[in-house]
């Protein structure tokens, strides 16, 4: 529209840039996920199949976006880590997230047949996100603690009102009376005891959620003893289609797209600087995220 009357349309276009050095993180949610899931016949109260999707969503969506550092999933929830020096889209809120979320609602409805081969969509899924910027690596994980320690609440209390509904014949209106004002201990006791169930033995999936993570990968010796770099895209756990045939939206910054010709030295360098780039592969984790091991074997986390 440039030199046109009607350019002047654009200067109503309000900037949205992120705050500069601050680590970014997407969350997005399941939007009216209880409708959908009673829809398309969730298993209570924990669908496997629904989680292994959202976690296949996931996982192509950090294959896609390369600054996306970490991950963690519950139910129809997943937060996304931005690298605290991430550039994509120049940090603009709104390009950031509409493209995030698009992204991660596509790969769930492209999959969804492959986890639900004998259930077609009744109606499309949706995902609505935010933003939220932080400053410190504090408060990156007491956000991520704060989401893991969600998970095991939400479960142990779903956990046990559907016990209370599918094996004590209670209606949702008396198993939510039963467990009005109980505490952890008597939700544990109450499976144990009226059940048989004991809820530390229940999968490490449901109790801790879903940790998607950037791992470094090390570098493979060839026969020569030097070290080679390999040229492989990670796939998605059980993914028959992984997309990691699309270009990536972010590229690292770290290495020159071109080296200057008649330079022997410098190119000599930049070939040594790309030799020693690190790989890495996205993988899936059901781990505690709360203490400090998970982060103190991951510094590249949170890098810049």
């Amino acid at each position: 529209m440039a030199g046109t009357k009607f350019a002047y349309v654009r200067n109503f276009e309000l900037p949205d840039p992120l705050l500069p050095d601050t680590y970014l993180v997407c969350r997005l949610d399941g939007h009216s996920f209880h409708r959908f899931s009673d829809e398309h016949g969730f298993t209570k109260p924990n669908d496997e199949r629904a989680l292994q999707l959202m976690d296949h969503a996931a996982k192509s969506a950090m294959i896609e976006f390369k600054d996306i550092m970490l991950a963690f999933g519950e139910s129809d929830e997943f937060s996304f880590l931005f690298r605290k020096s991430t550039n994509l889209y120049n940090r603009r809120h709104s390009k950031i997230l509409t493209t995030l979320t698009s992204y991660f609602t596509s790969c769930y409805v492209l999959n969804w047949s492959q986890y639900f081969p004998d259930t077609p969509l009744r109606y499309p899924p949706s995902f609505d996100g935010r933003i939220v910027v932080y400053p410190t690596e504090r408060a990156i994980r007491d956000y991520f603690s704060w989401r893991q320690a969600d998970t095991h609440i939400n479960n142990l209390y779903n956990t046990t009102f559907w016990a209370l509904v599918q094996k004590g014949g209670q209606t949702t209106t008396e198993a939510h009376a039963t467990l009005r004002g109980t505490v952890s201990a008597t939700k544990h006791e109450m499976l144990f005891s009226r059940f048989g169930v004991n809820y530390n033995e229940i999968s490490q999936r449901f109790k801790k959620g879903s940790v998607v993570v950037r791992e470094i990968v090390a570098p493979e010796p060839s026969d020569k003893g030097e070290y080679i770099e390999r040229d492989e895209s990670p796939e998605c756990s059980g993914a028959s289609n992984p997309l990691t045939n699309i270009p990536p939206h972010s590229q690292s910054t770290n290495e020159a797209d071109e080296t200057p010709k008649f330079d022997p030295p410098r190119q000599k360098h930049s070939k040594a600087k790309k030799k020693n780039k690190l790989e890495t592969t996205v993988e899936i984790l059901h781990c505690d995220i709360i203490g400090d091991e998970f982060w103190l074997v991951r510094p590249q986390l949170l890098e810049n």
